[in-house]
């Protein structure tokens, strides 16, 4: 049984979704554009790499990954960021980055900051997980909105100054789930500026990182690297489910100071599942190259171009900075799914069941989200027909 604080933890988003939806015949040739998960194709090769280390199956997994593993993500890192990382010390391979998110904040956050209940903050939507993960530690998850006026990111710094002088984590999506907002480089200084003045760790959840329109998003390590602060300050995570179409390799990582990686590193050989050796195998190759992850972000630059074209004259609609997420203006989110699935059969998921409640409202009452992860005629189709349905 869950412990008492769990009590008010709402069902998880695909539920309700079902709930909502399937008492209902679609209305048309069905069109999934409810869940991120990418469709494009990952590298032809990664069969190959799995057997020749399919014997590696009767191996235990190296808990925080293989050293040739890690070697090949901070050479990404290197690469992409400029950064330069200890593979020994500063990082760690994840079965997933909601493996990490949700262990971050068991390894990291303190059962008190200055004497009283600590604070974990999170933007409004978000990614699931930050909410559990505060509920876990029984820390105060405060959730912060994440709006139009705020250029879809928390505006940390606006909150009261008790709650910040008690905040021990801060989690961030950037590029932003589900809204595709990007934080620059004034928006990292910011922010770490802000969590040195009342010492807390930055969780930086960067998955979304390598699917972009022109210009690669910048990353939290290279600005806190510019800044000059403790390396414990920003912990990153970085998964190839995103990057290289991989969800189901279950593979990201995990990179920061060499005390929170140590820790999480603990954590993870009591009660973690490390990635199995063939699988960290496939990883490492993928982390090494580039070419399939440029022939992705191509194809879903074609798909920005295709959400301009169908959105063009709607305002606050249209492709994002990055990512692969639609973040649509609707007058009730519930309802404009509903109405889409009965009327088209396209399928989208409300705004509302990625946020929570606030004293001002639920800032993703407002709003569907469909993923553009279709290949790109469907995905075109599906666009236009819902254009037609709830705009025209």
């Amino acid at each position: 049984m869950f412990p008492e604080r769990f009590s008010d933890l709402p069902a998880y988003a695909f539920p309700r979704l079902r709930a909502l939806l399937d008492a209902y015949e679609p209305g048309g040739p069905v069109v999934h554009m409810t869940i991120g998960e990418p469709r494009h194709a990952f590298p032809d090769w990664v069969g190959e790499v799995l057997a020749r280390h399919v014997n590696e199956f009767s191996r235990y997994p190296v808990n925080e990954g293989s050293e040739e593993l890690r070697r090949a993500i901070t050479d990404w890192l290197g690469r992409r960021y400029g950064v330069d990382l200890d593979p020994e010390t500063r990082v760690m391979a994840l079965n997933g980055t909601r493996e990490g998110l949700y262990n971050a904040a068991m390894a990291l956050c303190p059962e008190t900051k200055g004497g009283k209940q600590p604070v974990i903050l999170t933007p409004n939507p978000f990614y699931q997980v930050y909410a559990v993960a505060a509920l876990s530690v029984n820390a105060e998850a405060v959730y912060v909105p994440a709006t139009a006026e705020t250029g879809h990111l928390p505006d940390y710094a606006g909150l009261p100054r008790d709650v910040l002088e008690r905040t021990a984590l801060c989690y961030i999506c950037s590029p932003a789930n589900p809204q595709g907002a990007v934080a620059d480089r004034a928006y990292w200084e910011r922010l770490i500026g802000l969590a040195e003045e009342h010492d807390f760790q930055i969780l930086a959840d960067e998955c979304y990182s390598e699917i972009y329109r022109d210009v690669p998003p910048i990353g939290a390590l290279e600005v806190a690297r510019d800044m000059g602060v403790s390396p414990e300050r920003v912990v990153v995570f970085h998964s190839l489910s995103k990057r290289s179409n991989l969800p189901g390799l279950r593979s990201g990582f995990v990179a920061g100071g060499p005390e929170s990686i140590a820790r999480i590193r603990q954590l993870r050989a009591y009660s973690g599942a490390p990635l199995p050796m063939p699988l960290q195998r496939v990883a490492e190759k993928v982390w090494a190259d580039e070419a399939h992850v440029e022939e992705s972000r191509r194809l879903y630059v074609e798909k920005f171009d295709i959400a301009d074209r169908v959105f063009e004259g709607i305002d606050g609609a249209g492709a994002p900075e990055a990512g692969f997420f639609l973040w649509l203006p609707v007058e009730d989110g519930e309802a404009a799914a509903l109405k889409l699935w009965r009327d088209t059969g396209v399928r989208v998921l409300p705004g509302a069941y990625l946020s929570r409640e606030t004293p001002s409202g639920n800032p993703g009452t407002g709003y569907i989200r469909a993923a553009m992860v279709a290949p790109r005629d469907e995905m075109q189709d599906g666009l236009e027909r819902l254009r037609a349905c709830l705009y025209d």
